[in-house]
């Protein structure tokens, strides 16, 4: 009797200390609930009434498990609060108030309906990479100007009345108040801004605005100056690789002309004969022949052919021979009987 109450005794304590040292990790474990529940399961019957009754009497665990959740719902308010400072103290855009600069009236396409933009300026605006008159007079000659960017912030249409009392569109361009005090200077970089302005606005708003513009004198600004919405992080940047100088700028296309043998009647083999002048050595080849195409490459990089050709080969049977002294490269390819 005495060796199975001692037995009794010890499996209680045994499963008891499983169970109240899991209880103690409620203090580092959010899911305690979870885990005592477990260890309450694996209790025998006759011990789960004790267990039962410490529960009860000892509320310090239920506590700090309440007290635990509390600081839990405390650090996700904490972190919320956290990240949205973060987003407030760096956003994507912020709200600028521009300065007044020119104002150029113009019309719209094809209705001739009054448009005036207000070309402002701003530091808040990035300036455009360094360009001097002679840099720019070559970039307006060359066949794509659009290489070079002038940041720009493109403002909402905004009805107005002209002098006249007249119903009209303005629309304000906030650029780099330094570029825009350069383009003052000097007339060329006045009609420049203008003209990237106007094609920044066509492109936008989908609009045709008549090159015919005219600078108003003794007015800077149409309406009144609103604030604007630009943008603090900066896209990423394509970078434009250049091509090697140790290679040439092009690879060319040989002259290939292609036979039939015979000339008359179903041909039995399809020949091509490619001038390679240049080429040293048929080492620097590489020929790859398929049923309808023939693609070949004069290394390094010097010509390159893909062709295809109207008959069904037989690209196994094929054979290439290189003539050095006339450099011409003959392939003779077998046509394939079942084919075209």
């Amino acid at each position: 009797m005495f060796h199975r109450e001692l037995a009794v005794s010890l499996r209680f304590w045994t499963c008891f200390g499983c169970f109240y040292s899991e209880m103690l990790e409620a203090e580092k474990v959010v899911a305690t609930r979870k885990i005592t529940q477990r260890a309450f399961c694996c209790l025998p019957d006759d011990l789960k009434h004790v267990v039962l009754k410490l529960r009860m009497t000892d509320s310090s665990l239920l506590n700090s498990e309440l007290e635990l959740q509390q600081q839990e719902e405390l650090y996700q308010q904490m972190l919320l609060q956290t990240m949205g400072k973060l987003q407030s103290e760096s956003p994507d855009s912020t709200l600028i108030r521009p300065q007044p600069g020119l104002c150029v009236k113009t019309f719209s396409e094809p209705g001739k309906q009054k448009v005036f933009i207000n070309i402002c300026q701003s530091t808040s605006v990035p300036p455009p990479p360094d360009l001097s008159r002679e840099e720019l007079v070559q970039l307006l000659q060359s066949e794509d100007p659009s290489g070079y960017r002038v940041p720009m912030s493109l403002g909402e249409p905004h009805a107005e009345t002209d002098n006249n009392s007249q119903d009209c569109t303005a629309y304000d361009v906030v650029i780099n108040q330094d570029f825009f005090q350069k383009s003052q200077k000097d007339p060329l970089f006045q009609q420049f801004v203008i003209l990237v302005s106007v094609e920044g606005l066509e492109n936008k708003y989908s609009l045709e605005l008549n090159r015919d513009w005219k600078v108003l004198k003794n007015r800077k600004f149409l309406g009144s100056v609103s604030e604007q919405n630009i943008r603090t992080k900066s896209r990423p940047v394509i970078q434009e690789l250049q091509p090697q100088e140790n290679g040439p700028a092009c690879v060319k296309r040989p002259e290939c002309s292609l036979l039939v043998e015979p000339p008359t009647g179903h041909p039995e083999y399809l020949i091509a004969e490619i001038k390679l002048p240049g080429v040293s050595s048929s080492r620097s080849l590489v020929l790859d022949v398929g049923e309808d195409r023939l693609v070949l490459t004069a290394r390094p990089s010097l010509y390159h052919l893909d062709i295809f050709h109207p008959f069904l080969v037989d690209q196994d049977n094929s054979v290439a021979q290189y003539n050095k002294s006339t450099q011409i490269l003959t392939v003779t390819m077998p046509v394939d009987s079942s084919g075209p």
